[in-house]
C-alpha cells in the first residue's frame, strides 16, 4: 500500500518536511519512493513557499491508489485536488456525555427547589 506522507529533515526545533511517496510499511524518515514537493512549517502562512508540490506526479500517484496521511490531505484540499474534511476539530467530543447530561441537570434542578 503506497501512502503519501511526510518526511522528517532539518536540525533539532528546526523542522523541514519532504512530501514523498512511500510503502506504508517502511519507516518516517526511511525509504521512499519518490519526492514530490516540501512543506516548511516556519514560514509564514502566506508565503509561496511554505508548501511546493508537483501537481502533476501527484495526481498520478493518487489515480495509482496512494493514500495522504491527513495534513497532506489538507494540502491537497487548499489546491482542490481532495476535498476538505469537515471533522479535523471537533469540538462536539469533548461535550458531557448524556448520562452526566442528565445528572447536571437533575443536581441544577434540585438546587433550584433547595432555593
Amino acid at each position: 500500500m503506497l501512502k503519501i506522507r511526510m518526511s522528517r529533515g532539518g536540525t533539532k526545533k528546526r523542522p523541514f518536511y519532504k512530501i514523498v511517496i512511500a510503502d506504508a510499511r517502511s519507516p518516517r524518515d526511511g525509504r521512499f519512493i519518490e519526492r514530490i514537493g516540501h512543506y516548511n512549517p516556519l514560514l509564514p502562512k502566506e508565503d509561496v513557499e511554505r508548501v511546493k508540490m508537483d501537481l502533476d506526479r501527484m495526481k498520478y500517484w493518487l489515480s495509482q491508489g496512494a493514500q495522504p496521511s491527513d495534513r497532506v490531505s489538507r494540502f491537497l484540499a487548499e489546491v482542490g485536488l481532495a476535498e476538505k474534511k469537515t471533522k479535523f476539530n471537533d469540538p462536539s467530543k469533548s461535550a458531557p456525555r448524556k448520562k452526566t447530561q442528565e445528572r447536571l441537570a437533575a443536581e441544577k434542578k434540585a438546587a433550584e427547589a433547595a432555593a
